[in-house]
């Protein structure tokens, strides 16, 4: 054991590494699209309104939730490290496609076939990291993961000055991260390992699709938890997906540097919030099994004001502070997200569990992209709009404190 337990230690943090320019990519492939939005719209016109172009977003994210489920069930019957190259190669050729598309119609298909290959990549991703991270250091494991995304929404923020260049333009970054992924996907299916489980589930009997829904959505930790994950949610996609759009009109700056300023800022400090979080919540765990609980729930105390003021901001420099405290809140929430849930759920069900979490915050945040475009094309204030999406993370701070881990799987979380 004393031989074997150094060497499983090396491959968990092997497992994290080879998966960070995965998770960069699924990230920057989405994140690029907002900040080259004027530039894309006026290479298509059919595009013509903000509602059409909200609706697009949104057309992503409900094909992105509605196979999330099945996505994350997929992945606990049978390998994720297949599920994982097999949805980067597909998500990444349809990247390479979408530099290809002439219509809006044609766009609307392009992520929609990316909805459906990337939305077998998180809920795997994730499950396979808390497969070989334990208690001691899975918050942080999960945070590095998470931090690649947050690379990635940053390198995408970057898109407004590739769209803008000449010599390069949108269609060339999405064939360009098309390309790489595709490669990338190759050596990554032989050097990414499952980690060694059972065959079978813990009571020996074959989780079917009825029975895996019928356990989680019968816990009411877990129904509180997906409402936790999904309340932030509406306001985290909308600045992810709108920032951008909405630096340039409120303060009249360029697409390169609205793009920038709405994503470096917030996703520096979501970086910063996921290393401290990520090590606070591990360390408050060793004497306190809600420790990753109160940690989540910090963040969130940052994120609600931030929300409120990003809303009312009369300058470009303070809706930027705002982002940060934003960003900072939203690394303590997000690195903890799956460590909570694998103290809720048996480690057969993580996958399905985080698949069914993606569902319904996916959905919501759709809508809310889409509703979002219908309100700014009826000229309804920034301040209204942010001010509701405050009020919807007020309750999720109640709702996560009241969250009951499993004793079971608190002890074997403890366990080194």
């Amino acid at each position: 054991m004393s031989s074997t337990a150094p060497s499983l230690s090396r491959t968990a943090w092997l497992i994290v590494l080879l998966l960070m320019p995965v998770a960069l990519l699924n990230y920057l492939d989405r994140q690029m699209l907002a900040a080259m939005k004027y530039s894309v719209m006026a290479d298509i016109p059919s595009i013509g309104t903000e509602s059409n172009w909200g609706f697009m977003l949104g057309q992503f994210k409900w094909v992105y939730a509605f196979l999330s489920p099945i996505g994350g069930y997929v992945a606990d019957r049978f390998s994720r490290r297949f599920v994982i190259c097999g949805s980067l190669f597909v998500w990444s050729a349809v990247t390479w496609w979408t530099g290809q598309v002439t219509t809006y119609t044609e766009l609307l298909w392009a992520r929609s076939l990316m909805g459906i290959s990337e939305a077998f990549y998180i809920p795997a991703a994730l499950a396979l990291i808390t497969d070989y991270h334990t208690g001691q250091t899975r918050s942080q494991a999960v945070g590095l993961h998470q931090m690649a995304i947050y690379c990635g929404v940053i390198a995408g923020g970057f898109g407004g000055y590739v769209a803008d260049a000449p010599a390069l333009g949108w269609r060339l970054a999405f064939v360009a991260c098309g390309i790489f992924g595709m490669v990338y996907a190759l050596p990554l299916v032989f050097l990414l390992r499952d980690a060694p489980t059972p065959d079978a589930d813990d009571d020996g009997v074959t989780t079917t699709p009825v029975r895996a829904a019928g356990e989680l959505l019968s816990d009411p930790s877990f129904i509180l938890l997906v409402l936790y994950f999904t309340l932030p949610a509406l306001a985290g996609w909308v600045v992810r997906d709108w920032m951008p759009a909405i630096l340039k009109e409120q303060f009249g700056i360029g697409q390169g540097q609205a793009g920038v300023a709405a994503t470096v800022y917030w996703q520096v400090a979501a970086i910063v919030g996921a290393i401290l979080g990520g090590w606070l919540a591990d360390r408050w765990m060793r004497s306190n099994e809600r420790g990753r609980i109160f940690v989540s729930a910090i963040g969130m105390a940052l994120i609600v004001p931030a929300i409120f003021g990003v809303g009312n901001a009369g300058t470009l420099g303070l809706a930027i502070a705002f982002l940060v405290l934003f960003g900072l809140g939203w690394g303590f929430f997000d690195c903890n997200n799956m460590p909570i849930l694998s103290q809720i759920v048996r480690p057969h069900l993580r996958a399905t569990g985080y698949g069914v979490m993606n569902f319904v915050s996916i959905s919501c945040g759709g809508l809310a992209d889409w509703g979002f475009g219908v309100l700014r094309d009826r000229n309804v204030p920034l301040n209204v709009i942010f001010s509701i999406f405050a009020a919807a993370a007020m309750l999720s701070v109640v709702l996560v404190l009241l969250i009951c881990p499993r004793p079971d799987l608190a002890t074997q979380e403890q366990t080194p």
